[in-house]
């Protein structure tokens, strides 16, 4: 914990975190241990705070969760478990993992809760995970991708919580928060010097901050195979206790959230975008496209050769010209304008209210009647047990190109119903 935000980078981005797996003892030695600087009453005060804020930090979650699909080698390994290649195993593992992390803040962390229980069932899959696509020369889960995968869960919401409507409710709530998920990471088998999570929320940020400009928005531009198929059929799942979840503006605002060129919704982001277009044109007719590999920081590790997406200038005089905006069906531009309409509910002390309300409602809903995954998947099927393996599949992957050909309009009544639903 003791190493400058820059070294902790060059020893994120080195060959040794890259090589070195989440675990070096087998899946059936693992324990949990508590690390000696473990604060029971900054991680009592995170639990609380995540209650204070629930509906936001989750949602931020899931959003980190489409991120980090397009880490070249975290895909691989998902992809090689074959736990989430379909819709029902995808509503399966995430679900699950939804609870798990649920668990970590419902129940303290002491030897034999279901907290720790379920940290050491995270862990020992990690570890399972790691050994299987090894076997498959697939990879490792590797201390680098438990540490980006650690990301997924906290960055967005340290980074930008004005996006989501979040704020202290007490003095102290973010370092609280910061020191809760420096203690998960730990806890499933994150290195301290890989833990993304630092000392305090200041450094926290900053290498937040790094990675999100050095990894994710190089990562979401030049997105690996199979990234469009693992998001969607995960958005997909998920919709079974969330039907507000639409597939196109949750992958939008993930790419929104991470920066990556050409995608934009406020006034102010339309206009910077140009002023960099403007910068790259250097004088050139306004006409000519500018590579937005241009704009993008170059990634510490290797990323898809894709073509190059050129950004005209003219093409974000106004939102309505943004080609990336432009494609999305209308029931995905509408939940992206919901979006910024429940952020600034959600900045209100009742509205906060209502919505987290909301969300722990549907949480019992999830345990105990997950109505709507009967319809598609039966009612046995639907329930999940965190303590319990996921289902394998035999999916065929879709690759990328797939997703990107045009497609016909859905009938009136389910552009309507997807307005709700």
């Amino acid at each position: 914990m003791d190493l400058t935000v820059d070294e902790y980078i060059e020893g994120l981005f080195s060959d040794e975190a890259f090589k070195q797996p989440s675990d070096t003892k087998k899946p059936e030695d693992l324990d949990i241990t508590i690390p000696e600087w473990y604060d029971e009453i900054k991680y009592s005060k995170a639990r609380r705070f995540y209650w204070d804020n629930c509906f936001q930090l989750t949602s931020s979650m899931l959003l980190g969760l489409v991120a980090v699909f397009a880490v070249p080698s975290i895909l691989r390994v998902l992809v090689s478990t074959r736990r989430s290649n379909s819709t029902f195993t995808a509503y399966k593992r995430y679900l699950s993992t939804l609870l798990h992390v649920v668990s970590w803040f419902e129940n303290e962390l002491t030897p034999g809760s279901i907290s720790w229980r379920s940290l050491l069932a995270v862990r020992t899959r990690h570890a399972k995970a790691s050994v299987s696509a090894n076997l498959k020369g697939q990879g490792i889960v590797s201390q680098r991708d438990l540490a980006l995968t650690q990301f997924g869960f906290v960055g967005f919401t340290i980074l930008k919580p004005e996006k989501f409507g979040l704020h202290e409710i007490e003095e102290s709530d973010w370092e609280a928060y910061n020191h809760f998920w420096s203690i998960v990471g730990s806890a499933i088998g994150l290195e301290d010097r890989y833990n993304i999570c630092r000392k305090n929320i200041q450094e926290t940020r900053e290498v937040c901050q790094i990675l999100l400009h050095r990894v994710w928005t190089p990562c979401l531009e030049n997105v690996p195979e199979y990234f469009e198929h693992m998001a969607r059929v995960l958005l997909d799942g998920l919709w079974c206790v969330n039907p507000t979840i639409h597939l196109d503006s949750m992958i939008y605002w993930t790419k929104y959230m991470c920066d990556v060129p050409g995608y934009v919704y406020t006034e102010a982001d339309r206009l910077k975008l140009q002023e960099r277009i403007r910068e790259q044109l250097k004088g050139r007719s306004e006409d000519t496209g500018v590579d937005s590999a241009s704009l993008i920081a170059k990634a510490p590790f290797e990323l898809p050769n894709n073509p190059p997406r050129l950004l005209y200038l003219h093409d974000y005089d106004k939102l309505e010209t943004v080609p990336a905006y432009k494609r999305l069906p209308f029931p995905a531009k509408y939940k992206i304008g919901l979006k910024a309409r429940i952020v600034a509910l959600y900045r209100t002390y009742l509205g906060r209210l209502y919505f987290n309300m909301q969300y722990r409602f549907s949480l019992l809903l999830m345990k105990y009647f997950p109505y709507m995954a009967f319809f598609r998947f039966g009612v046995f099927q639907s329930y999940v047990n965190i303590f319990v393996e996921d289902p394998i599949d035999n999916e065929e992957l879709k690759p990328n190109s797939y997703y990107y050909q045009p497609r016909p309009s859905p009938p009136l009544y389910k552009e309507i119903l997807s307005l709700i639903w």
